[in-house]
């Protein structure tokens, strides 16, 4: 048989590479969710990340996972319990709490190396922790606040040496909280309940949501932006700290879990059937993301406008460094929430390398179609050394949009 010329061969690899693309960039919505190996096949219902690279997730069977290079890798941790755990939170890569079931209350002061149990004082349910903002000025990590059923609020300030009950002034259960600051917090839960503190949580007032949904997640971007969300499509919008909820249209009638706001106006909500909305503009519109597998999402946290992960059921774990976005969709008019620097990439697509005009000694990461980060390189020399293929370009420092390049040999 006659062996293929080297044109043939060139012309081939060429085709291929561009049915690859296409493969890649054509799915439906065109999103950038990548799914990531968790190692369980347990539901995952809570994560918390402190940077891009390190992060916790919580589920079923007391399944405590952790990552350090972004979810290329999860490694499972000894929580201790059997109780499904069903919130978390880290305040940095050593301090975390993790709450669940049957008023299971664990803590870490060593990145996970240790869980220690602690007492909650309740067998009621928790779904839900924050630390009350450790960066701020005059706080730590040692004030966290947690909720769950028959109307739950438990507060510490020792690290959670102690658990102290404060009055919600509701029996209903509460699944979500956000405190956006040391003093502000709202939390949301059954029958449209929403709760206020300005204080830390020595009071706590009722707010009008004008539903009568369960409203499972909430997120403050500060003390007057935040957004709710709950069952049949619920989305709830204030601008004044609560005093008035506006609802607004998600296009879809599935349950919604969680909501993560990392700025005023770019905000991410996942629920039932793998729904993912994104929005750019503090949700005045929402946009369906297609992400695969088709796994009910219970929760999602973004470290900034574009690096987020989403977690669910069967061991889901998503992750985007896109914010969601297919390359060919960040500039549409939704999407005004990302911040456009005029990043580009020259030639492209290339053979050796690339370059940033305007950025030669500025540093730049590449991901590949999977999500893996490949490398890092100097603006002048970007993608040197690689193979073949398709990649996303993104600044360290986190300014400007994504760029998708491509390597031709």
């Amino acid at each position: 048989m006659k062996r293929p010329s080297k044109y043939h061969q060139k012309s081939l690899s060429l085709f291929l590479l561009s049915f690859f693309f296409v493969l890649v960039l054509a799915g439906p919505g065109k999103a950038q969710w990548f799914h990531q190996d968790s190692g369980t096949g347990y539901t995952l219902f809570g994560v918390s990340f402190v940077n891009i690279d390190t992060g916790f997730s919580v589920g079923d069977y007391g399944t405590i996972l952790w990552t350090t290079d972004g979810g290329r890798n999860w490694t499972t941790q000894t929580s201790g319990t059997r109780n499904s755990l069903m919130g978390v939170y880290f305040a940095d890569a050593n301090t975390g709490t993790a709450v669940g079931l049957g008023g299971t209350i664990l803590c870490t002061t060593n990145g996970g190396a240790n869980w220690e149990s602690q007492n909650s004082g309740t067998d009621n349910s928790l779904y839900g922790v924050s630390f009350t903002d450790p960066r701020a000025a005059g706080t730590s990590a040692n004030n966290r606040t947690a909720v769950g059923d028959a109307g739950t609020i438990l507060r510490t300030t020792d690290g959670g040496a102690t658990w102290t009950p404060q009055d919600s002034w509701t029996t209903n259960s509460l699944r979500g909280l956000s405190f956006p600051n040391a003093f502000t917090g709202t939390v949301v839960g059954a029958s449209g309940t929403i709760l206020r503190t300005t204080n830390g949580g020595t009071n706590w007032s009722p707010q009008t949501s004008g539903s009568t949904r369960w409203l499972c997640g909430v997120s403050f971007a500060d003390a007057n932006r935040g957004t709710v969300v709950g069952d049949s499509g619920t989305i709830l919008r204030t601008t004044d700290g609560g005093a008035t909820w506006t609802p607004q249209n998600g296009g879809t009638t599935h349950n919604l879990r969680g909501v993560t706001f990392p700025n005023a106006n770019t905000g991410f909500v996942v629920g039932d059937y793998a729904t993912v909305l994104r929005t750019g503009n503090g949700g005045a519109n929402w946009v369906s993301q297609y992400v695969w597998p088709q796994d009910f999402l219970w929760g999602a946290i973004f470290i900034n406008w574009s690096v987020g992960t989403a977690v669910g059921g069967n061991g889901t774990i998503l992750r985007t460094y896109t914010s969601g976005y297919g390359v060919e969709e960040r500039d549409k008019p939704d999407n005004a929430g990302m911040p456009d620097c005029g990043l580009t990439a020259k030639p492209n697509p290339f053979t050796s390398f690339a370059r940033v005009p305007g950025h030669p000694s500025d540093r730049f990461s590449l991901y590949d179609v999977t999500g893996r980060r490949v490398g890092v390189y100097k603006g002048d020399r970007i993608g040197e050394g690689l193979r073949a293929g398709v990649y996303f370009l993104r600044a360290e420092s986190g300014k400007g949009k994504p760029v998708r390049v491509v390597k031709v040999r």
